[in-house]
Formats: structure tokens, sequence, C-alpha cells
């Protein structure tokens, strides 16, 4: 199997991303709206030695600052620093809960130490910054060496009070919805990139290639099914999947052409791997289409075991194919008419206990070869080629066999063994019917369009030309 590119599983699953993506937003968003906001205030404290006359001592003495003042940072955080800004301005937070709050970094080459305090008070951060900057500094006094006076050598000065901030710092909304649309599109390609090296789905031609090298002859695009609509071709003749069973019309009747010593009627069958792929509505509407060129053409349900056709045409389906078989009845006889092409049907008939044996019987054998001399064309529905033989036993009496595959339904290994079962009997397979794929309608329409009402004639003789044209029901219908 070959290995997709991004491009193809972004075409193929950009749905899933765009909605992982929203999703994510969202959340952004929520938190945006949720999360606690916060402010945060900073000052800085500049520390230098008060000892010292000469040049060299000043110098060593702000190596000596630059040296020391990493630790002065981290004073900042400690009980020591902390606690004396508790009790000077009353707080109900100890020392340890207030260092959570505090943050205290040097500037590289710099005897400077900056302070930020965060807060949900905008002005208490403010506030904490300044008590902290000026605690650290009287610490640091503390602390410090003394010189022969017993004056501190080390002095902290507050250069930079902090102001009240006018803005929070959290939640920043711009920047969380910005990383809120990065991780979901990240999470969002990741999962369709997983989704789809598990997915062993049948979902486009692109995936069908990967399978099978045989044609893909037909791509019925997907339509609801229901009732009589089912038959497409006949319910919208010019919608977008009848217009994909005329293009399967088409390709099979090149084949015919390329195909050498065909005698009478070109007899195709119509399988699946699996049930449920809609092999029998592609044999309807192609036999459909097939009549609609004025051919003799003849719609055989040899689904013996779970026959569909009758009902899905609203025919008889008592008698039929096993009735001709068993010799209760001859072909003309059992024969119904549908559609105002003509198109003829052949029920199942009654559900014999022996499907497999009776298609390959030398009776159904007899029948295909009258059939040859009655008509230009016979569709066989047939079943599922996976579950039971019936389809595979079949094909050696069929001219060729088409095999529909229901796009987002069979999987690749199940289209791979049914080819696989149909080449052990050396059937000729025409090819493969992509079915029920969904693609964009507005791409693919192509409507006819509609004759322009006539104007109405103004003058003397309007009312007259009005009463004729009411006379005669209205304006005559454009043909095709």
């Amino acid at each position: 199997m070959r290995t997709r590119g991004p491009l193809q599983v972004v075409r193929r699953r950009w749905r899933s991303i765009v909605v992982v993506t929203l999703l994510a937003l969202l959340m952004g968003l929520a938190y945006t709206q949720t999360a606690t906001v916060t402010y945060r205030a900073s000052a800085s404290a500049f520390f230098s030695l008060t000892t010292g006359s000469s040049a060299a001592d000043l110098v060593q003495g702000s190596t000596y600052a630059q040296n020391q003042v990493e630790s002065f940072a981290q004073l900042a955080t400690t009980p020591a620093v902390l606690q004396p800004v508790v009790d000077q301005l009353g707080l109900d937070v100890s020392a340890r809960q207030l260092a959570g709050q505090v943050q205290a970094q040097v500037p590289v080459g710099t005897v400077i130490v900056d302070v930020t305090v965060t807060d949900a008070s905008a002005r208490e951060s403010a506030r904490l910054a300044n008590a902290v900057v000026a605690s650290l500094s009287t610490v640091v006094e503390g602390i410090a060496p003394k010189d022969g006076d017993g004056k501190p050598t080390v002095v902290g000065t507050t250069v930079a009070p902090a102001a009240v901030p006018d803005a929070p710092s959290s939640p920043d909304v711009p920047v969380s919805l910005a990383a809120a649309v990065v991780v979901g599109l990240l999470a969002g390609l990741a999962l369709a990139w997983a989704g789809e090296a598990a997915d062993t789905r049948v979902r486009d031609a692109e995936v069908l290639a990967e399978v099978t090298d045989r044609p893909l002859i037909g791509s019925i695009g997907a339509w609801a099914t229901k009732g009589q609509h089912q038959v497409v071709v006949a319910a919208a003749p010019h919608s977008s999947p009848a217009e994909g069973f005329r293009q399967l019309r088409t390709n099979l009747q090149f084949l015919q052409v390329a195909e050498e010593g065909v005698g009478g009627a070109y007899v195709v069958s119509i399988t699946s791997s699996v049930a449920g792929e809609g092999k029998s509505t592609v044999a309807s509407n192609l036999a459909v289409t097939l009549a609609e060129t004025g051919a003799r053409v003849l719609l055989v349900d040899a689904d013996i075991r779970r026959p569909t056709i009758a009902r899905l045409l609203g025919l008889e389906g008592g008698v039929g194919l096993t009735t001709v078989l068993a010799g209760q009845a001859a072909l003309e006889d059992v024969v119904q008419e549908w559609g105002e092409q003509g198109l003829a049907v052949l029920p199942s008939g009654a559900v014999p206990p022996n499907p497999a044996e009776l298609l390959g019987s030398p009776a159904m054998r007899r029948l295909v070869a009258l059939m040859r001399t009655s008509y230009e064309y016979v569709v066989v529905d047939t079943a599922p080629l996976l579950p039971v033989a019936d389809a595979t036993v079949l094909s050696r009496v069929v001219d060729g066999t088409v095999v529909v595959a229901q796009a987002g339904r069979v999987r690749r290994a199940q289209v791979g063994q049914a080819l696989a079962n149909l080449e052990q009997v050396s059937a000729r397979v025409l090819g493969v019917v992509l079915n029920r794929v969904r693609r964009d309608n507005d791409l693919y329409a192509y409507e006819r369009e509609e004759a322009p009402a006539p104007k109405t004639p103004i003058g003397p003789g309007a009312a007259s030309a009005r009463g004729r044209s009411s006379d005669r029901g209205g304006s005559l219908p454009l043909g095709r």
C-alpha cells in the first residue's frame, strides 16, 4: 500500500481537521472567559558598595556586587524578606503563599534586581512589588558586612518603583486564541494522519487504485435511495447520479466493442464483495440506461438467496428465474415489462435450497444462450462474492463481471479478496464501479436550461392572444 502524502490526507480529512481546530478555539475562548484575571507589576532596586575611594576600590566593589546580586535576587522569595511585607501590609496570606506571587531576576551584567508581583488586583500588585523591593533592600543591608563604623557596606536603592498596570497580564486573549488555533490545528493533523493510517475502507478512486489494477469504469454519486427513487435514472434523469450511470453504460459499450468473438446479447453480471453495497441498484439503473438507447434489454435477478429486483421495481417476484430453471415455465411467460423504455425484467422466483448448484447447472447455461437470441443486453444481478460462491459460479457463464464497491463501506481487503476469487476461476472482470461517492454536487451539476417564459403580447391583439394561449393550456413544452 502506498503512503499518502500530507496534502492528500488534508484533502480527504479536512472536515475533521476543521472540527478539531474549532473545538480547540472554543476551548481557548472558554478559558479566556473563565480564567482568573491577574495583573503584573515590577519594581527594581540598585545595589552598590558604600566603601572605597580609589578607582581600584570601586572596581573591586563593583565586581563584588555583581557576584553577590544573584544571591540578593534569591532572597526576594524567602520568608526573611516577605514576612515583614505580610506584617507591614496586614496581608491574610503567609510568607510561603506570597512567595508564589513573587519573581525576581537580575539583568545580565548589572547589579539591579527586578521584582515582579502577580495579583488579582492591579493596585495591590504595584503595592506588593514596592513593598518587596523595600524589604529586600533592608534585609540585604542587614546581612551585608559592616565597615569600621558599623555601617552596611551594601546599600539597595529603589530605582524604578512599580506603577499600577492598566491592563491585565493574564489571560492574554489574542495570544491564548492563537495558541488554541495552533494546538487545535496540530491535533487535527495528527488525528487525521492517525485516522488515515488506521482506515482500511475504500473511500475514493485513489484508494481503489492501491487495491487493484482493474479499471474504474464508473463512479456513481450518492443520492437518497427510498422506494422507487432507487432507480434514479427514471426518478431524476438529469441528476448527477443518473449521468454517472449513463457514463457507466458508455464505458461498458466501449468494452463490448473492444471484445471480439461475442455473439448475440452482451451478458454482464453485477456483483459486489459484501452485501449492502448497492449492486442491485447499480444493475437496475444500468439496465434502464441501456434500454434508453432503444436496445432490447433484459434485467435478471440471479441473487436467488436474497432477491431484490422485484421489490425495488415494484414487480411480482413469485415466479421468475428459478421457475424457468426448474422447467415449470418458459422464459417469455415470466418476463415482465417495466418502465416507458420497455425494459424486460426476469425476477428471481422462489428461493431454492441449492442456489450455487442451480446457477452452475446446464439449465442455466442453456437459459443464458436463449437470452442471447432474444435480447441485445442482459444485465444479471448476482449475490456478493465473499459470503457465497454464486457470483463466482455464474461468472463462467457471462461475458464479463462488474464488481460494485460502495465508498466508505467496503474494506480494501474485502475488495482484494473478492477480485482474487474471480481470478481463481479465470473470470473476465470488466472493471470496478465505485458506488455512492460523496462529492460536491455544484461541481458536477450541468442541468439543461429551461426555456424562458413567453412574453405577454402588447397591443390590440393581446387579449385574443392570451385567450388562444389559455385554450391550448399554456405554452407548449420544449423537447429535449
